[in-house]
């Protein structure tokens, strides 16, 4: 008798990565978004949650706010606070603010005075996105259990072959936004993505999407 031999059956499992690059479905995807009340992060915010993904919006209050009220074109102040919470009912996605005040005074503020008397010339928001939203921010995104931080940042995230993140300059240099960031650590670059620079060569005019 002739003894038939078939090979076994060996299962393939295809590994499909999102549009952030994470192994799951945009639905089971925590994003925390970074929302300073500004066109590009609002943006970002909305057309995530657009695709899909398990958004939440996030805005750092740095100034006290009743001075701040009334104020505009201020990153996490005033009336930009309004506008963040604004876009997330309109979107359907929650939205916290949370009290950075005094952080923000010692880390930035304190730090810039300091600097300048010494005859420095120091940059604020580089200094607020390495010691305060990339830091505490981070870690409040992490607690709230996110796969991933997204910011309005236009800036160019790539995986190199060893499959480590690294910063590059957007297409179009000259809306780049990567000098801010020089100071990201592997650690904090490996937990951010930066939606508006995804496969764009232009960054896309804000305000007219934020207002469609």
């Amino acid at each position: 008798m002739q003894r038939l031999f078939f090979p076994r059956k060996v299962a393939i499992v295809l590994r499909v990565m999102n549009s952030l690059g994470i192994d799951k479905d945009p639905k089971d995807t925590r994003v925390v978004v970074a929302m300073s009340g500004g066109v590009d992060s609002s943006v970002a915010a909305a057309l995530l949650h657009e695709q899909g993904y398990d958004v939440v919006g996030v805005t750092l209050q740095l100034y006290d706010y009743g001075e701040a009220v009334a104020k505009s074109k201020t990153c996490c102040a005033g009336q930009d606070i309004y506008d963040a919470k604004k876009v997330a009912d309109k979107c359907g996605f929650p939205h916290y603010v949370l009290n950075y005040e005094s952080n923000f005074r010692e880390s930035v503020i304190e730090d810039f005075v300091g600097s300048y008397m010494r005859g420095q010339t120091p940059i604020p928001c580089v200094k607020c996105n390495q010691s305060v939203k990339f830091h505490d921010l981070l870690q409040v995104a992490k607690d709230l259990g996110a796969d991933c931080m997204a910011t309005g940042h236009y800036i160019k995230r790539v995986i190199n072959d060893d499959g480590r993140a690294t910063l590059h300059r957007a297409h179009d240099h000259g809306k780049d936004q990567s000098y801010f960031l020089f100071a990201t650590t592997q650690e904090q670059l490996d937990f951010l993505r930066f939606p508006w620079a995804a496969g764009a060569k232009t960054k896309p005019v804000g305000r007219p999407t934020a207002s469609a």
